[in-house]
């Protein structure tokens, strides 16, 4: 039994060690971050709202229907409603009523407001998508400045290994008088930096996990990670197109400029619904009504007239139609289309003021597609003369014709170099990205 629970506890721990160690790709982070981003979930609920906006739009076309009830004692002189005479006496009465009523016109106010309600709909939805758009490249950023880290610590760890090993040789060395022991302190400096290195290295890591951890409303920092990927520069035609061809296509379908333009068109709509309110407004009611009196008696036998009856008896109908036209409102009609015209501008000059930052950003994205590219390229460039001559130095080091000094400054410069490719390489595949999603790329690495 003992040992059935044994393995039972292995099993369970195994698969809890699992669970706390799930490895995030890039298309995990963007989907959970997507379905699970407060500000996300926030722009969602303004868009049922919107979609409440456009019930409320179309029951101001159906005819209201209102019912009311009232009852009432009186002691003393009083007015019976069913004969009204006036009764000096203890009274109790009761009316009731259903009245509904309906607006036939106006000035298509209703009817615009319909319309408007679908363009907010609308315009809410292109807001959220824009928003969606905003958290996926806010998360490429994010996970890419983790694998940045993760691969610049991984170089820092590899080159305080091969520092290890010169630091045993030259111990070594000193210990059998070869070289003076300044060396030795010498290299043992250049381990403790990039001990420092390492430390720092690790900071940075944990901190960019934590800031993606962030996105993606994740609070388990410690046991948050991405999955262990290397990704190379990936293949790309993108800069076959000019950076216009790029901003005509993102015109087209970027939610951003759709949802600029909604704005003009809610104005547009707005302003059609103020300059309805200049019409008259027509509008039509029927009313039924009914009333009791205990006071209420039979003119031939002088009975009280039983509940029943009275309603039946007291009831009546009105119905009718009412014309309001509108002539003058102390100037609140005409400046609410002032207003409305100001809004259609300002909308239009939102609209306008998109359409250039997205032309800004796509012109800036290509700039840096190629200056971060060729900066990757001279990167590499750089590494590749640092470690021929770095390794030219150890060959003279080794066989005493450099001290430790010189020696660890071409290490120094290789180490540098590195940690710039590794910079260099992740600004450039973030920048390449940007850059496709406004062509209409879907983001990913491979």
């Amino acid at each position: 039994m003992n040992f059935k629970i044994t393995v039972f506890a292995i099993f369970l721990s195994v698969g809890m060690l699992s669970a706390q160690q799930k490895k995030w790709t890039l298309e995990e982070c963007v989907v959970y971050a997507v379905e699970n981003n407060l500000t996300i979930a926030q722009f969602e609920l303004d868009l049922e709202n919107a979609k409440i906006d456009e019930s409320d739009a179309y029951g101001a076309l159906l005819p209201g229907l209102n019912a009311s009830f009232s009852a009432s004692g009186n002691t003393g002189l009083a007015l019976d409603p069913t004969t009204n005479n006036l009764v000096s006496a203890t009274i109790f009465s009761a009316s009731g009523d259903i009245t509904s009523s309906v607006t036939l016109f106006d000035g298509l106010r209703n009817y615009n407001r319909i319309n408007r309600a679908k363009l907010r709909g609308i315009s809410q939805q292109y807001r959220l998508d824009d928003i969606k758009d905003d958290i996926r490249l806010n998360v490429a950023n994010a996970y890419l400045q983790v694998l940045s880290n993760k691969e610049s610590l991984k170089v820092f760890r590899a080159q305080y290994a091969v520092t290890e090993q010169d630091l045993k040789k030259t111990k070594e060395l000193v210990d059998s008088g070869v070289v003076p022991r300044g060396d030795l302190l010498e290299i043992e400096a250049t381990a403790a930096n990039q001990e420092q290195q390492i430390v720092n290295g690790e900071s940075l890591v944990l901190i960019s996990k934590i800031n993606l951890a962030q996105l993606l409303q994740i609070t388990d920092y410690g046991n948050f990670d991405i999955a262990e990927e290397e990704f190379d520069i990936p293949p790309s035609d993108i800069l076959n197109n000019s950076a216009k061809v790029i901003f005509d296509k993102a015109l087209t379908f970027r939610n951003d400029i759709r949802f600029a333009l909604s704005g003009v068109d809610l104005a547009e709509k707005d302003l059609e619904i103020a300059k309805g309110a200049r019409y008259p407004t027509v509008g039509a009611f029927i009313n039924y009504n009914t009333r009791y009196s205990d006071q209420n008696r039979d003119n031939i036998t002088g009975e009280k007239i039983p509940l029943k009856n009275q309603l039946y008896i007291n009831d009546g109908i009105s119905y009718g139609a009412q014309l309001n036209i509108p002539i003058f409102n102390g100037f609140s009609t005409r400046n609410s289309i002032k207003r409305a015209k100001i809004d259609v501008d300002i909308a239009r000059i939102e609209y306008e003021r998109a359409k250039l930052e997205l032309e800004t950003n796509i012109n800036q994205a290509y700039v840096d597609v190629t200056s971060f590219f060729k900066a990757y390229e001279a990167a590499q460039k750089t590494l590749e003369a640092r470690r021929l001559a770095y390794n030219y130095s150890k060959e003279r080091f080794d066989v005493g014709l450099m001290n430790a000094f010189d020696f660890s400054q071409a290490q120094s410069r290789v180490d540098n170099a590195e940690a710039e490719v590794v910079r260099t390489k992740y600004d450039y595949i973030f920048r390449l990205k940007i850059l496709e999603f406004y062509f209409g790329i879907p983001v990913a690495l491979n």
